[in-house]
């Protein structure tokens, strides 16, 4: 006797409705990359912000500095002289970038070390050439530093070179940038005198002028006299102004400087590697800062110098300044999160429960005939997951290829969560609708059918949390609470929203039920009827619902959010500045210059004011 054929479960279900396996596919796709790219999403903007607010920080306060005040000062000269010179600093600067712990990586291309000047040093009064402000001569600061080739170019002359350069030596070369040139009149062939340590002075010749290619590189901005001069004024009344500008000499020219009476240091310039810096490993950076700074990372650096050196950043002030700011912002990020995964769950469970609702007729005929429910759940599960899984292994790979940036195993949970999700939906759903054996029975009746008790205890417990919530959300905000039932506030408002649209909804039916049973005619009561029918599906009536007014109010609370940002903004601004725009200088700006401005298109209106640190009112009695 031949045995009959038993057609497959899957192939057969999958042929037999093509189209619903394709849309729950395309849904699974879809929501897998969205959960993927998401948590990759918010580490490349936290990322790319970090390394922002780093690269348009000064330079001063996020590189190292690393100083040794008066070097080698116990030792005989000519030792003296050669631990200033380049092969021994260079050997220094590898000791130092070994003994750094990760994740604090150095830019070597912006790091330099060498000696420099750190009292400004008056130019002699012979120098008579030198512009003279107010009738005081310049000021100069030295720097013999390395890289100056890498980060210059020769505009005009030459770069300055060193012979057999001892700290007894009273004539070296130098070099200027354009801006200082330009600013106080230096060409090359020029001499500039500043005062030697014991008595005389020290002559600089400048060979050339050079061209500084990126004046906002660390190189140059953490000591910006280097690449431009500045104006500075005296604290008498009134201020009097005079030049400070650098004079550049070539690395091995440093033990001329120790001749100076500038009192010269040591110095190992530490830029940070900005494509290095995480915004996860911020603590671990933190961690390292100290212990470099203050910790047992300060002996080595101090063995490696052979000094009593000395570590100095605004880098773990600048990170501790970026945490607080993120830990601000994560409880609005996490409320976003929330909002858009509860709606993607309310989404992936409706899609199993109308396809169970839809399926319902088959699942009622294969309990009747003996299947388990233990058969029935594995089936759909091995049904769905042929579908799911393929598809989401696709989600994630156009997620990873969307957002290159950033850690793969958050994208692959998610990803996965998505999957398994879709997967337990249709069977779960399926096994609760037929636990128990039944051919029929009565027909659903939104208009007549009564909430259980568990239904009712557990729409209690949401109303609970979410007055809570609110209450946590009223009193703490989300920048002082990161709690998850603050960031959830807006999804349980939804819910709760739902969950009375919902008890509301069969009232109107049951009131016109019953005077419409009294009527002769059947139209209008099986009319109710089938309305209420309709809706009486569980998933069908809550979900769409409950995905709807999650959406709207995640999206109410964002704008919110982002109106309330706008608002304090602007009113920052405004007290900061004390109008729209603000133009000032330390100098008298041209009487004329607000005439000028109130012309300019989209100037309402312009007030010149006066700010004066020294008023005297009372006839000089006071001081204000």
């Amino acid at each position: 006797m031949t045995p009959p054929t038993v057609a497959p479960w899957v192939p057969t279900r999958l042929r037999a409705a093509p189209g619903a396996a394709c849309a729950l596919a395309l849904l699974v796709a879809l929501t897998s990359c969205l959960a993927a790219v998401f948590p990759r999403a918010v580490q490349d903007y936290e990322d790319a912000g970090l390394r922002h607010a780093v690269s348009a920080a000064a330079p001063q306060r996020t590189v190292l500095d690393l100083t040794t005040a008066q070097p080698a000062i116990e030792q005989e000269a000519d030792a003296r002289d050669e631990l200033m010179r380049t092969e021994s600093m260079r050997a220094a600067y590898d000791k130092i970038v070994d003994s750094l712990h990760a994740p604090l990586a150095v830019d070597e291309t912006q790091s330099s070390y060498g000696l420099r000047t750190t009292v400004q040093l008056k130019a002699a009064d012979t120098d008579t050439w030198l512009p003279r402000p107010d009738g005081l001569g310049a000021r100069f600061t030295l720097s013999a530093q390395t890289g100056l080739a890498r980060h210059s170019s020769v505009a005009a002359g030459r770069m300055p070179r060193a012979g057999k350069v001892t700290w007894e030596t009273t004539e070296v070369e130098g070099a200027v940038t354009a801006a200082t040139a330009k600013a106080l009149h230096i060409e090359p062939g020029s001499v500039i005198h500043v005062p030697a340590l014991m008595k005389g002075n020290v002559s600089v010749r400048i060979t050339g002028v050079l061209k500084v290619r990126d004046p906002e590189a660390s190189y140059w901005a953490a000591d910006p006299v280097l690449a431009a001069p500045s104006m500075r004024q005296t604290e008498t009344i009134p201020p009097s102004h005079f030049w400070v500008g650098g004079l550049l000499l070539a690395p091995d020219a440093a033990p001329a400087l120790l001749g100076t009476a500038g009192d010269p240091e040591q110095f190992w310039q530490l830029a940070p590697d900005l494509g290095a810096l995480d915004a996860r490993t911020m603590p671990a950076l933190k961690s390292a800062l100290a212990y470099t700074k203050d910790g047992p990372g300060l002996l080595a650096v101090r063995g490696a110098t052979g000094g009593d050196t000395e570590v100095a950043t605004g880098l773990d002030e600048f990170i501790t300044g970026y945490q607080e700011l993120r830990s601000r912002i994560g409880p609005v990020v996490s409320v976003a999160a929330y909002g858009t995964g509860t709606v993607a769950c309310i989404v992936l469970l409706m899609a199993g429960g109308l396809a169970a609702e839809r399926r319902r007729a088959e699942f009622t005929v294969l309990r009747s005939r003996g299947g388990s429910v233990r058969g029935l759940a594995g089936r759909l599960l091995a049904e769905t997951a042929v579908v799911a899984v393929p598809a989401g292994a696709a989600g994630l790979a156009l997620a990873l290829v969307a957002v290159r940036h950033g850690r793969w195993q958050p994208a692959a949970l998610g990803a996965a969560a998505v999957v398994l999700l879709t997967c337990l939906a249709l069977p779960l759903r399926a096994v609760a609708a037929h636990r128990r054996v039944h051919v029929g029975g009565a027909r659903d009746d939104l208009a007549h059918a009564r909430p259980s008790r568990r239904r009712t205890v557990a729409e209690l417990t949401v109303l609970a949390l979410a007055v809570a919530s609110i209450v946590a959300l009223r009193r703490r905000g989300t920048s002082d609470g990161g709690d998850s039932l603050v960031a959830l506030a807006p999804v349980l408002i939804g819910v709760v929203a739902a969950f009375v649209l919902v008890r509301v909804y069969p009232l109107p039916l049951r009131w016109l039920a019953r005077p419409a049973g009294r009527l002769r005619g059947v139209v209008g009561y099986l009319s109710l009827a089938r309305t209420g029918r309709a809706t009486a599906g569980a998933g069908t009536a809550v979900l769409p619902l409950l995905a709807l007014l999650t959406a709207l109010t995640t999206a109410a609370f964002g704008g919110s959010v982002l109106a309330g940002i706008d608002h304090e903004r602007d009113r920052a601004a405004v007290l900061a500045t004390g109008a729209d725009a603000r133009v000032e200088s330390s100098s008298p700006l041209p009487s004329a210059l607000a005439g000028q401005v109130r012309k300019m298109p989209g100037v309402r209106d312009v007030a010149p004011l006066t700010l004066r640190y020294d008023a005297e009112p009372k006839d000089g009695k006071r001081k204000v």
